[in-house]
């Protein structure tokens, strides 16, 4: 607990470094790979945002977890899982298609979600085009989604190529008049801090390697 704690504390450090507001960029933990006591453990240290990738291993933390969540939705989701986690799910991050938002729009009217744009060209990264983002924004809002913002995924390359792609992000948001953006993992922080991120996604640096139960004091 003492060590997810002081961690918590380092990674508020970097994003005010890096001149960002840690009272207004949210930190996510994205506890995939590890087990429901790194959530008690990051919640305990004042994080309720929490980050799964896998509607399996959300909802065996979900039935294990004691501690008051608020569960994000972070990873690629086919349709058929939408039902088994939309009672739990507070934000999905990663909307890419209009028959994703239909499907969380059937099981969880009114959701708030986060449109994935993909800034890198990188097509193993996920997220719609830029150019198709307008009409998914649209959909999601006509379905009655509550678009808050987009998320994206820093690109593999120089600090300039990855603040670029970051300010990218910022400026479709800001076109679309969304307020939240999440960027930013362990490694790519500051460049997002400093291009605007709202919600940045911690996981390594949190709990080390997936599978490392080393960071949550056991």
């Amino acid at each position: 607990m003492t060590d997810i704690a002081a961690r918590v504390a380092g990674i508020r450090d970097r994003i005010e470094s890096a001149g960002g507001d840690p009272a207004r960029v949210r930190l996510l933990a994205v506890t995939k790979g590890h087990g429901a006591e790194a959530v008690e453990a990051v919640v305990a240290a004042g994080v309720p945002d929490v980050g799964e990738s896998y509607a399996q291993e959300l909802l065996a933390k979900v039935d294990a977890v004691e501690a008051p969540v608020r569960w994000h939705f972070i990873g690629g989701l086919q349709r058929n899982k939408v039902r088994s986690i939309a009672p739990f799910v507070q934000l999905w991050q990663s909307v890419d298609r209009l028959s994703l938002a239909a499907e969380i729009a059937r099981h969880a009217p009114g959701a708030a979600v986060l449109v994935q744009v993909n800034v890198s060209g990188q097509e193993n990264q996920g997220g719609c085009p830029p150019e198709r983002l307008s009409s998914l924004v649209d959909g999601c809002s006509d379905l009655g989604l509550e678009v808050r913002g987009l998320m994206a995924i820093g690109p593999q390359g120089t600090d300039a190529e990855v603040r670029a792609a970051f300010r990218r992000v910022r400026e479709l948001a800001d076109q679309y008049g969304l307020p939240e953006r999440s960027m930013g993992m362990t490694g790519d922080l500051e460049a997002a801090v400093a291009e605007g991120s709202t919600l940045v996604r911690i996981g390594t640096a949190l709990f080390g390697p997936r599978g490392s139960t080393r960071a949550v004091g056991t």
